[in-house]
């Protein structure tokens, strides 16, 4: 008989992507999600992208009575709900708090008490990139430095490079799992919350617990009309509507962008993978690129010839370079990243073609400059 995995946040972008690769592999998908109005419109109607197979539970996952509904029969549960985004989580404090952090106590309290009766396989849980705050760095001498920050005196006249506390230049480096979380938002913080909640109660409690650290993920099915997704879609939606993306600094910035094909197959390994237990991985692709770079490659392939717009400006929170070592998701899950930029992007825009897009970009940065959390 087919297993059947529950998918919290199951109608959003990356969650359409596991629920396809599941359904490939022979399980069955259930879907809790809110269908928040961010994300899915007014309408708030399940989306065309999400396969029709997957049975979609619409609920909170702050409901008690919801999430033991949905965890009924589940016998892997992957954990995806969340509401995503660096500077809306630094105004938005107490409700971030309370759908990241409460929501996954909610879910882990519903766990502990079907897993009396029926155990679970696996619990798959969604952390992010932004817990690392700044990458990993070589001083000059050879020395590795994990604990690097910004100066906001330094970052206020335009030095955007991190230095060593000699004033010099530093050389950024793959981040692997071993560097000391330094959470610079509400969100990083939440997301920190997630992966901690979910490994400690999983090893309490029995409940087989993996998290995956996801790096910048795009692809099809991204909220093309929402101003806090990937940064792909946003500049997506700037392009659409014939203006330049914006982006603060000086575009120098290095990030690591990976398909969510890609993402999705690693989520499948990670349920399947015994060695995994009790870990946390990053997923991504190993292969850094400016944000200017990306940005410009965008433009090329969706056939809009605009430059980007630097702002040089920072907001709040936002890192330098922070890009990762995937060596121990090679290794332990077998994970292979298999979509270079080039083609990711070339099926992004494939899926773009006809789609209009709300560009809110504007909106979202006078909400951080009148609250200050630009500088």
């Amino acid at each position: 008989m087919a297993k059947t995995v529950l998918i919290t946040g199951g109608a959003g972008f990356i969650a359409s992507h596991c629920a396809a690769a599941l359904l490939d592999h022979g399980y069955r998908v259930r879907a809790l999600d809110n269908l928040d109005q961010q994300i899915h419109g007014p309408e708030r109607r399940r989306p065309s992208y999400l396969d029709h197979r997957v049975e979609l539970l619409v609920g909170d996952i702050r409901s008690p009575k919801t999430v033991r509904r949905a965890l009924s029969d589940a016998d892997a549960v992957l954990h995806l709900a969340a509401r995503v985004g660096v500077g809306q989580s630094m105004y938005e404090v107490a409700d971030y708090t309370d759908v990241n952090s409460r929501g996954t106590a909610v879910l882990l309290e519903a766990m502990i008490e079907r897993a009396k009766r029926r155990p679970f396989d696996r619990l798959i849980v969604a952390s992010s990139m932004s817990i690392y705050g700044e990458g990993c760095y070589r001083a000059s001498d050879g020395r590795l430095l994990g604990n690097v920050d910004r100066d906001p005196v330094r970052l206020k006249q335009g030095f955007w490079e991190p230095t060593d506390g000699a004033g010099r230049s530093l050389e950024a480096v793959p981040t692997d799992e071993s560097k000391t979380p330094s959470m610079l938002s509400v969100y990083a913080l939440s997301k920190y919350d997630q992966e901690c909640l979910c490994l400690m109660v999983g090893g309490a409690y029995e409940i087989p617990t993996v998290a995956l650290r996801f790096f910048n993920v795009y692809g099809p099915h991204q909220a093309l009309s929402n101003p806090y997704s990937g940064v792909l879609a946003i500049f997506a939606a700037r392009l659409l509507n014939e203006r330049p993306p914006l982006i603060f600094e000086d575009g120098e910035q290095r990030r690591d962008f990976v398909y969510a094909g890609d993402v999705a197959e690693a989520c499948r390994l990670a349920l399947e993978s015994e060695g995994a237990v009790g870990q946390a991985f990053n997923i991504g692709t190993g292969q850094p690129v400016t944000i200017k770079e990306v940005a410009r490659l965008l433009a090329d392939t969706l056939g809009v010839p605009i430059e980007p717009e630097i702002t040089g400006e920072c907001r709040v929170g936002d890192v330098r370079h922070c890009f990762p070592d995937i060596s121990a998701a090679r290794s332990v899950l077998g994970y292979r990243p298999r979509t270079q930029l080039n083609h990711g992007l070339a099926e992004l825009v494939a899926w773009l073609k006809g789609r209009a897009a709300v560009d809110r970009v504007g909106e979202a940065r006078a909400a951080l400059v009148a609250r200050g959390l630009t500088l």
